[in-house]
């Protein structure tokens, strides 16, 4: 069978690789895309979606412990987690269903395998029915990551998980190990403290969420203590010994080791990019501890060959690897296209309290150079926060104290991965703080407290 022709040819259905191949559909180029799992990858169908849903029945549960604050009454609260798994799944098919219309629509081809490239510009897929050849004038890698697995601490889905075991789990965890305290393992903590697990959070780096600002992080760990989390930092699990039904892990801290018991592990150290399999290095890619090496506009250095997304390094973000998606398939398309910034991406965590930020934090625009105002505005002067019963957080700002320029913003509360978006695009427009303080906020809203938080780093705060 004859080779197919193809403009683009995109190897993985994630957020980054759909987005890039219907973009560049868009633009008249004729678009395939291959993909060994699911549609919409891992974001869609076991990330960002589905820990969100879940995520939501816990802090529908949380709000109906809360009932009485609230003047209402409910008895017999309670929860069954198999029906909460199956609405998780049943948002992320529905979501799945969506990406293939997508691309339907869009005229995309799209091929259910496993892909290589036996040469420039050349696809091999191995499918149910044989191998496809494809070729190609330009390809875009966006085969994602997967859990980092360290030695001895191996998943295996019983006693230790990986988070495709959280989401799906086996049965509820009693007594909880979360390895590792970025968004996955912080989400999961939530998730699973909320419905009532006895929760332990080990972080090998000197506090909880550490790519987040200090000030959030220590506002976070506070509410996760009062939680009933227990949060061991500068920690490192050594060794886990498996028993039926019991692992004891062997946590050092301070160089002394302490042993303990739990009856479930969640494993979140991180992610490896999937570069295994496809040829890359016969084609002379360079790949650096996992991942694609790129520069600016996502290019491998290879002609026609680009890596966007997770295999092209931090940050590993579905929203980054969308963005990526676009740019390059408008560049293959001979347009004026504009890099990614990686400070220009915001980061959410949707564990309760919510933590979301963009740009720099204090201590990384001073490690910059920049002489810098810093505001901050807690929840609790913000009225519609205390109407909420949501009154524990804090909105924070860095600018740059010669410009005005917004350095960066961090916010710890309720609805903050929703808000943090009115300073992102503040950003994007180049704002400084003269025209965030003449912006007239509506009242009464979260929002109020973005204003709020500007107005304090220039010593104007209304109501602090």
């Amino acid at each position: 069978m004859a080779a197919q022709s193809f403009d683009v040819v995109v190897i993985g259905a994630g957020p980054g690789g759909y987005v890039a191949a219907i973009r560049a559909a868009q633009l008249g180029l004729k678009a395939a895309v291959v993909e060994r799992e699911h549609l919409g990858g891992i974001c869609l169908n076991w990330g960002c979606i589905p820990t969100k849903a879940l995520l939501r029945s816990s802090e529908v549960f949380h709000l109906m412990e809360r009932a009485g604050e609230f003047g209402l009454k409910a008895g017999q609260i309670g929860y069954d987690l198999n029906a909460v798994v199956k609405r998780s799944r049943d948002v992320a098919a529905q979501l799945s269903g969506g990406v293939k219309h997508l691309l339907k629509k869009n005229k995309v081809t799209v091929i259910m395998g496993e892909a290589s490239l036996p040469a420039k510009g050349k696809v091999s897929v191995k499918t149910d029915k044989g191998t496809e050849d494809l070729t190609a004038k330009n390809i875009i890698l966006a085969t994602g990551a997967r859990a980092r697995e360290l030695p001895g601490l191996e998943a295996d889905g019983d006693l230790v998980w990986t988070y495709k075991h959280a989401l799906n789990p086996p049965r509820m965890p009693k007594k909880l190990l979360v390895i590792g305290s970025g968004a996955i393992g912080i989400e999961f903590a939530s998730f699973y403290n909320t419905l009532g697990a006895d929760t332990t959070v080990v972080e090998v780096m000197d506090r909880v969420l550490p790519v987040e600002d200090a000030d959030i992080s220590a506002f976070a760990k506070k509410q996760f203590v009062k939680q009933g989390m227990k949060i061991m930092e500068k920690s490192m699990v050594k060794q886990l010994d498996r028993a039926k039904g019991k692992v004891t892990a062997h946590i050092e801290t301070g160089g002394k080791v302490e042993k303990l018991d739990f009856d479930t592990v969640i494993s979140a150290v991180g992610i490896v990019g999937n570069v295994e399999g496809l040829g890359l290095e016969a084609l002379g890619v360079k790949v650096d501890r996992t991942h694609v090496v790129t520069d600016a506009y996502c290019r491998t250095g290879v002609e026609g060959l680009y890596a966007i997304g997770d295999i092209a390094g931090a940050p590993w973000l579905a929203h980054k690897a969308s963005h990526e998606g676009v740019m390059v398939a408008e560049l293959i398309a001979g347009q004026h296209a504009h890099p990614v910034k990686p400070e220009t991406i915001a980061g959410c965590t949707y564990c309760h309290p919510q933590v979301a930020s963009v740009g720099y934090s204090e201590a990384r625009a001073k490690e910059l150079g920049y002489d810098v105002k810093v505001g901050r505005f807690p929840f609790i002067g913000n009225g519609k926060a205390i109407a909420l019963g949501e009154q524990e957080g804090l909105v924070k700002t860095v600018f740059d104290a010669k410009t005005g320029e917004l350095l960066g913003a961090h916010m710890v509360g309720a609805e903050v991965t929703e808000l943090i978006q009115g300073y992102v695009v503040g950003r994007q427009l180049e704002t400084t703080e003269e025209d965030l303080m003449h912006t007239v906020f509506p009242h009464p809203t979260l929002s109020e407290m973005m204003h709020e938080a500007v107005l304090d780093a220039y010593g104007r705060s209304i109501h602090m």
